[in-house]
């Protein structure tokens, strides 16, 4: 059943209406509730009368008013759509508005293009469900088929419990700590690439010679690492001027004499290096050329022939080799900027170019030469001079593997170009095994000397005598 324009007995109490008597809905087709608690206005012939006239005369007196009756929004300023709102009968207000109530429209004289649309709209509007009874709160809250049982099952899992949606992770820590990583991975990335190229280059550069041999006879496997550390008096490749600098007397080209020999035996399971040194002057055998020098081997035979004389003389195996000569010996000291070393009494000696006083002192380059080479001026001779041997390598060694000398680029690379022109080792040796001798002799040493007998002059002239009981003793402890 349609009802009239302007009866407002069919419409809910909460629902809002637009200026022909329509519901407003949402987006979602939801009725809109009114914002106003002022009762709904009640259809009276004569309130009709009342406000059709209040029509007819706003017709006729507003410039803003067209000819169906309704105004016009003024031109200047656009207002923003809003809402009526339904006006108790009896007010002013109420003028404003079409009147289509029963007194304005007989029965049937209603305007049939505003009717009709309006009808279908009541029509289509009722069959959903909102009459006049409809309680529109109840329905709006009412649940709907299908999208609740979707969203039950969105919020519940198969085992029936709650599925919560998982809280974001603080990760502001760790993304304040991830760039910090970075950089350190970077930086480490860095030194490991530096530390393998450099010790690629050192490896490639070193100077290798064919220095151990092997022969029928020779000592087996025994404790620990050795190695055969000798410092040749050999001027080969010197110039005048450094021969003169360096006192190093008349310039040939013979391979010289070892003015030191050591054997440092690194102890393979921990423990610290013995530092054993050999008197050059040493009366022992040497294979295929008698009784000699021990020093003699290294002109007569080059370094095969003195590692032979050593591991018979000993019962030792020679596991690697480095030789020194006088120009590397002196530019390693000064590439690492000297070497402090304490005397306790005044050294002086013209044939090595050197007068120091006792006390601690820097020695460089030139200096440190003659103090290792010194024997004439010394009270116990050759002894002395490998005591002082002894206690250099290891003063030396030290400064090489400290951190000022590692950490420091200006001065860890002259050190290791100084290393590389000056030293000469075997075919089997690289540089991580140069590296684990250092190390090794830079956290302290045990100093052994060959137990000597005696001194006497033969025709070889004067030779130093062991004694072979001790010596013995000190040679089986290491085998």
């Amino acid at each position: 059943m349609n009802s009239r324009p302007g009866d407002y007995s069919h419409k809910d109490d909460d629902c809002a209406y637009d200026h022909n008597g329509n519901p407003l809905v949402d987006r979602f087709g939801r009725p809109v509730r009114r914002r106003s608690n002022l009762p709904r206005p009640q259809s009276s012939n004569s309130h009709s009368d009342q406000s059709r006239a209040g029509i007819r005369r706003s017709s006729t007196s507003s410039p803003n008013s067209n000819s169906t009756g309704r105004h016009r929004r003024p031109s200047a300023q656009p207002q923003p759509p809003q809402y009526r709102r339904t006006i108790a009968p009896g007010s002013s207000a109420h003028s404003g508005y079409q009147d289509y109530s029963n007194a304005a429209y007989p029965a049937g004289d209603y305007p049939p293009d505003r009717y009709a649309a309006r009808s279908s709209r009541n029509s289509a509007y009722s069959s959903q469900g909102y009459g006049d009874n409809q309680d529109y709160r109840d329905r709006e809250h009412a649940p709907r088929a299908g999208y609740d049982q979707r969203l039950s099952a969105s919020q519940y899992g198969r085992d029936g419990q709650r599925w919560r949606r998982p809280q974001a992770k603080n990760t502001s820590f760790k993304r304040r700590r991830f760039p910090l990583f970075k950089t350190l991975g970077a930086i480490l990335l860095v030194l490991c690439a530096l530390v393998i190229g450099t010790g690629i280059w050192v490896d490639t550069s070193l100077n290798r010679t064919d220095a151990l041999t092997t022969y029928d006879g020779r000592p087996g496997n025994t404790k620990g690492t050795n190695w055969l550390l000798v410092g040749s008096d050999s001027r080969a490749g010197l110039s005048e001027a450094d021969a003169e600098r360096l006192s190093a007397g008349e310039i040939n080209d013979s391979a010289g004499r070892t003015d030191t020999i050591m054997v440092v035996n690194i102890p393979t399971f921990g423990g610290k290096p013995k530092i054993i040194s050999f008197p050059r002057d040493s009366y022992v055998n040497i294979p295929g050329h008698g009784m000699n020098k021990i020093n003699a081997a290294f002109s007569l035979g080059g370094p095969q022939l003195l590692q032979k004389t050593i591991e018979q003389a000993t019962g030792w195996r020679i596991d690697h080799y480095a030789e020194i000569g006088f120009g590397g010996f002196a530019s390693l000291v000064d590439s690492v900027g000297g070497i402090t070393m304490c005397l306790d009494q005044p050294l002086q000696d013209p044939m090595a170019g050197i007068n120091l006083q006792a006390g601690c002192q820097k020695m460089n380059g030139v200096t440190a030469l003659g103090y290792v080479r010194s024997r004439y001026t010394s009270a116990g001779g050759d002894l002395d001079r490998a005591r002082r041997q002894r206690e250099f390598v290891s003063a030396l060694s030290k400064k090489i593997a400290s951190p000022g000398t590692l950490l420091n680029p200006f001065t860890f690379f002259p050190v290791v170009k100084g290393m590389t022109g000056s030293l000469t080792v075997d075919k089997g040796t690289h540089v991580w095994n140069l590296t684990r001798l250092g190390l090794a002799i830079a956290g302290g040493t045990e100093q052994v000397e060959i137990p000597v007998a005696g001194y006497q002059d033969l025709d070889v002239g004067n030779v130093v005598m062991w004694d072979e009981q001790g010596a013995e003793q000190l040679f089986a402890s290491l085998r």
